[in-house]
C-alpha cells in the first residue's frame, strides 16, 4: 500500500469514528434529558397524587359525617362516584399528556438518517 492510501484511509476511519463519537455524545444527552424528564415526572406525579389522595379523603369523611344517618349511604354511594368519575378523567388526561411527548432520542436518530443518505450518495 502506499502511504497516500493509507493515510486516506487513516483519515476515513479517523472522520468515521468522530462522527460515531458525536452521535453517541448526542445519544448521550439525550438520554439524560429523558431520564430526567421521566423521574421529574414519577415524583411529581406521586408527591400530587399522595397529596390529594389524603385532601379528598378527609374531605369525603368530612361531607359523610356531616349529612344526617338517614342519608348517608346515599353520601357514601355519591362520593364513591365522584372519586370513580374522578380517577375516570386523571386517566384520560394522563393518556393525552403521554401521547403528546416526541419520540425519545428523536434528534439523534434524524441525525443517524442524515448520515445514512449521505453515505449513499
Amino acid at each position: 500500500m502506499t502511504t497516500s492510501l493509507l493515510e486516506s484511509a487513516r483519515n476515513l476511519l479517523a472522520g468515521i469514528l468522530d462522527l460515531g463519537r458525536t452521535r453517541f455524545e448526542l445519544f448521550s444527552t439525550e438520554l439524560r434529558e429523558e431520564l430526567t424528564r421521566l423521574a421529574a415526572a414519577i415524583v411529581g406525579g406521586l408527591a400530587i397524587l399522595v397529596f390529594a389522595t389524603i385532601g379528598l379523603g378527609f374531605g369525603a369523611v368530612a361531607i359523610i359525617l356531616s349529612v344526617s344517618e338517614a342519608n348517608r349511604l346515599t353520601a357514601t354511594i355519591g362520593t364513591a362516584v365522584f372519586f370513580f368519575l374522578a380517577a375516570g378523567a386523571a386517566w384520560l388526561i394522563v393518556r393525552r399528556v403521554a401521547a403528546m411527548k416526541a419520540k425519545p432520542f428523536e434528534d439523534t436518530i434524524g441525525e443517524l438518517r442524515r448520515d445514512l443518505t449521505a453515505l449513499k450518495q
